[in-house]
């Protein structure tokens, strides 16, 4: 097996390449890796920039993707996929990215979801004041988020045919939340490196209401921690009906690497929402998990299906 690869860390690389605090846990022929394979921002400018307003939070803006505008048939029926983006991350049209719901808009992508996908990014209104982030998701967006929904979900409704919603970090928070006030809005629920997870009452009503939801979660999640927030309630999610837990043991990039992201501090195993936007798959095509042979978008085709 190949030695393990070692990192220099020096004037030059240490901007962008500073060590991991859990770089002395890889194993043998482990690798760090310091981006995503995707190349992010072809894509943006195919979504629509739009607002909905909202006295509460004041205007939400939102970018949406319409794929009648992209080739798919007019009389087909396309998923809703919905991506709600993390902390800090609704800088404009940069949130598309950051949210994951981007490289959903690929042509292979759409071809892969069964033709094509409307695809949603909403953005909290955040910015910066005096030192302190204001704006950011809380209880004042569900309701006019919930009506936003609604509103696509009626403006489209002959060619929508279920609707996914998804996010990572306080995105994957305001996922389970927003599923589990409206659930009535929603058919598959994606919460990815969430913090929060429902009383198990509420996961079974979910579940009987008819909701597919699949968890994700690094194990070594350096923000959210595994132990704190999943472990605990593990049982919990095994016996929720129609529930996938995709839990890996380290976040790795496409090339194999395990993911690193620095920005004053390691988050790269938090940053699962990289992996959902690769589609779950290897460069060379290998999926992450054998129970995702076509990747996310295959495994989002098969649920539309149901």
């Amino acid at each position: 097996m190949a030695e393990i690869k070692e990192m220099v860390f020096n004037e030059e690389t240490k901007v962008d390449h500073v060590k991991a605090p859990w770089e002395d846990e890889l194993e043998q022929g482990d690798f760090v890796s310091y981006a995503p394979s995707y190349v992010g921002g072809k894509e943006r400018l195919q979504f629509d920039k739009c607002v909905y307003p909202s006295e509460k939070t004041g205007d939400i803006t939102y970018y949406l993707y319409d794929p009648l505008k992209h080739g798919a048939k007019p009389d087909g029926k396309y998923p809703l996929l919905i991506w709600i983006h993390g902390f800090n991350c609704a800088d404009g049209i940069n949130a598309v990215g950051h949210s994951g719901g981007e490289q959903f808009a690929t042509p292979g992508y759409q071809e892969a979801l069964g033709g094509g996908a409307f695809i949603l990014v909403p953005l909290a209104n955040e910015k910066w004041v005096d030192g302190e982030m204001q704006g950011s998701w809380s209880e004042d967006y569900f309701e006019p988020l919930a009506n936003m929904i609604r509103e696509i979900q009626s403006v489209h409704k002959d060619n929508i045919s279920k609707t996914l919603i998804s996010g990572g970090s306080s995105g994957g928070w305001m996922t389970w939340i927003m599923t589990e006030k409206f659930t009535e809005l929603f058919d598959i629920c994606v919460p990815i490196a969430s913090g929060y997870i429902p009383a198990k009452n509420e996961l079974d009503r979910i579940a009987d209401a008819g909701v597919i939801t699949l968890v994700m979660h690094g194990k070594r999640d350096e923000l959210c921690s595994f132990e704190e927030h999943v472990t605990p309630r593990i049982e919990d999610l095994k016996s929720m009906k129609n529930c996938t837990l995709y839990f890996p043991e380290w976040v790795k990039n496409g090339d194999g690497g395990v993911a690193s992201l620095n920005f004053g501090f390691e988050m790269g195993q938090h940053c699962l929402i990289n992996q959902a936007q690769a589609n779950l798959m290897y460069i060379d095509g290998t999926p992450y998990d054998e129970r995702f042979p076509k990747g996310l978008t295959g495994w989002i085709k098969e649920q539309c299906e149901k």
